[in-house]
């Protein structure tokens, strides 16, 4: 159930691959007051922990499944309640298989979900920039030597850029609720892409800037990229337009041949 205080909000959904402009898109869309895309949110984890309770043995001995899916009903709900703006759009990889079953059965909204899509080689050339950049970052954490070594611990399969990639695998079995778009599209005509966006939440038009953008400040919290490496949600000042990133040619062949495959 919807508490009376949240009636009026609208919550969305956003899944991304890392390094494919998340930061970016929240800051442009974040100029909008009424709304605001999350960090990386911890939602998710909060309904997995909760449904998790079910396989405990204090669980197994009452076994009070109502009471228990109260609670992951109202984690969104409880969640953002003290959130001012009127629509949130949530960001984590909701559309895995698991993920999606679990929040759709607990979501007691309308589901819609932003699916953001950039080709795999270009998100692994841009974090081979950023941890060349920042010495701290955290594939330089782990005495790897090499980019084949560091890139292939980026995408091990229990990290975030495998998670995410199922998510959007997922999500093209769900159209209806989905709306795809490219980031070379956002950045060579965001106008046009921002509007679209605009149009599949059912919402008016923000008369959005597309150049001297805010860093992420959301309800007064900024990233602390000390946890995972300097810069590594530093917004691009500079006007939104598509910049070449000479890092791409440097991806170790082993990489490009692995997963140069995997494009949106």
């Amino acid at each position: 159930m919807i508490s009376e205080q949240n009636q009026n909000k609208k919550l969305f959904f956003l899944v991304a691959l890392p390094r494919s402009g998340n930061t970016m898109f929240a800051s442009i869309m974040n100029q909008n007051k009424d709304l605001v895309v999350t960090a990386n949110s911890i939602t998710l984890e909060i309904m997995k922990d909760l449904f998790l309770l079910k396989q405990t043995d204090v669980f197994q001995n009452f076994q009070d499944h109502k009471s228990l899916d109260n609670v992951l009903d109202s984690v969104y709900d409880t969640y953002y309640k003290d959130w001012k703006q009127k629509i949130i759009i949530d960001r984590g990889p909701v559309m895995t298989t698991g993920n999606f079953e679990l929040v759709k059965k607990h979501f007691k909204r309308p589901f819609k979900c932003i699916v953001v899509l950039r080709d795999l080689i270009d998100v692994l050339a841009s974090y081979m920039q950023w941890y060349t950049e920042n010495p701290d970052a955290f594939p330089n954490r782990f005495g790897l030597n090499t980019d084949d070594e560091k890139l292939g611990m980026i995408m091990n399969k229990d990290g975030a850029v495998a998670k995410d990639l199922e998510a959007i695998k997922n999500a093209y079995n769900y159209k209806d609720i989905c709306h795809y778009v490219k980031y070379d599209d956002i950045v060579t005509n965001p106008e046009e892409e921002f509007r679209k966006i605009y149009q599949f939440l059912d919402e008016p038009y923000y008369n959005h800037r597309f150049e001297n953008l805010d860093q992420i400040n959301i309800n007064g919290i900024p990233y602390d990229d000390k946890v995972v490496g300097s810069n590594m949600h530093k917004v691009w000042s500079g006007k939104v337009r598509k910049i070449y990133n000479p890092y791409i040619e440097k991806i170790p062949e082993r990489i490009k041949q692995k997963y140069g495959h995997i494009k949106f």
